[in-house]
């Protein structure tokens, strides 16, 4: 099973950027996300050590952006849940015997790094406000 950590923390965001400068609870953005809110709870925990948002306590109390939707980009959030992005490679070293097995790590690791790269520079360029703008898009 893949980790969803950073893909639950963008819908996180997203949610919080979409609803402005009103507080959400986690349990609300849980119903969202549809799961558990001690989920939410623990991923925006490590987007308010990386100062994404904060939190209020006490009634009308919640979740809300720290930061304007359009300063906060997806490779932020990326390293604030501290997410895995890239390819892992197997885990058992390959028969060195076998000419594949003997080129392979080292060859799949430069082009995953290249396909990171790209990754990481894509991601940097798409912002909340962004992904708040085609959540409106497609809800009207």
């Amino acid at each position: 099973m893949s980790n969803t950590r950073y893909t639950v923390a963008i819908h996180v965001l997203t949610l919080l950027a979409y609803a402005g400068p009103e507080a959400l609870t986690s349990d609300y953005i849980a119903g969202s996300v549809n799961t558990h809110p001690v989920v939410i709870r623990r991923i925006l925990a490590r987007l308010r050590a990386a100062r994404l948002v904060r939190s209020q306590g006490g009634p009308g109390g919640g979740w809300q952006l720290l930061r304007a939707p359009e300063a906060i980009h997806l490779q932020q959030v990326l390293v604030a849940v501290g997410a895995d992005a890239s390819f892992p490679l197997h885990a058992a070293a390959p028969n060195v015997q076998c000419p594949v097995g003997r080129s392979i790590q080292g060859l799949l690791t430069h082009h995953f790094r290249l396909a990171q790269e790209a990754l990481e520079r894509q991601l940097a360029g798409v912002t909340l406000a962004d992904l708040v703008g085609g959540v409106k898009a497609q809800s009207a």
